[in-house]
């Protein structure tokens, strides 16, 4: 699907690969002018290479989201302007029991989906509210479905997504009277590189045989729905969509 996002200027973080990667195609193939924005430079200029073959602009930002930004700012400035559409989709998703006291993995967790979170959106807040001012602007967190959840063995992480979804409602308190819609998106069940890092076989084993179970969405209907929610009218904010397998309860 494509949607209308003409002179929309975007960042994607976490664009590397899976959710990311699809939300960044689709607003490109809608006519965004799309800053992918990750710290594996590689992936990232030969999905920007595929965008701009397909007739799309982006450009690679290499940069890690827990640390200081100032520098892909100045470069997403130089080659598009001002910034109307952020999404926070860096995420980092470790699985283990909270009595193994996995404290890397607790700071990884916490540093990436929330400090994270918050590095980008002040990074570019002034572009938002300056955006908002005049036409659309969009501030876009990925959440998931288990911030309303419980997991075995997944408290920390779905503590850090309790975090964003209600950070995202408190920032729409904030944002929204300045013309900057809001949306928390929450997928359930998603193929992607989120489980790629974990290191505990029983947890592996248990998520393995769920998707057995319970077919997982694509990272594309995730990029589908980010699509539909920021070329929405501008009166017209889309705030809490959960987004989950039809199996999935």
């Amino acid at each position: 699907m494509t949607y209308d996002l003409n002179d929309r200027t975007a960042v994607v973080t976490g664009a590397a690969s899976g959710i990311g990667a699809e939300i960044a195609l689709v607003l490109a193939r809608s006519g965004a002018k799309v800053a992918l924005l990750a710290r594996r430079a590689d992936r990232l200029t030969e999905l920007a290479g595929k965008i701009t073959a397909d007739g799309g602009r982006a450009i690679a930002v290499a940069a890690d989201v827990t640390g200081d930004l100032t520098a892909a700012v100045e470069t997403v400035h130089a080659a598009f302007g001002r910034v109307d559409l952020v999404v926070n989709n860096a995420g980092v998703m470790l699985a283990n029991p909270v009595t193994e006291g996995r404290d890397d993995e607790w700071r990884r967790m916490i540093d990436t989906n929330l400090k994270g979170l918050l590095n980008v959106t002040k990074a570019f807040t002034a572009d938002l509210v300056g955006a908002g001012a005049a036409g659309a602007a969009d501030l876009v967190n990925i959440s998931s479905v288990g911030a309303h959840l419980t997991f075995p063995n997944y408290g920390v992480y779905t503590a850090t997504k309790a975090a964003v979804t209600h950070l995202s409602a408190n920032l729409r308190t904030e944002f929204g009277p300045l013309g900057v819609r809001v949306t928390n998106v929450e997928p359930g069940l998603v193929t992607s590189e989120l489980a790629d890092h974990m290191d505990n076989p029983d947890v592996d084993a248990h998520l393995a045989a769920w998707r057995e179970q319970v077919p997982p969405l694509s990272p594309s209907d995730i990029g589908d729905v980010v699509g539909f929610a920021t070329s929405r009218p501008k009166h017209v904010n889309l705030r809490q969509l959960v987004v989950l397998p039809t199996v999935q309860v």
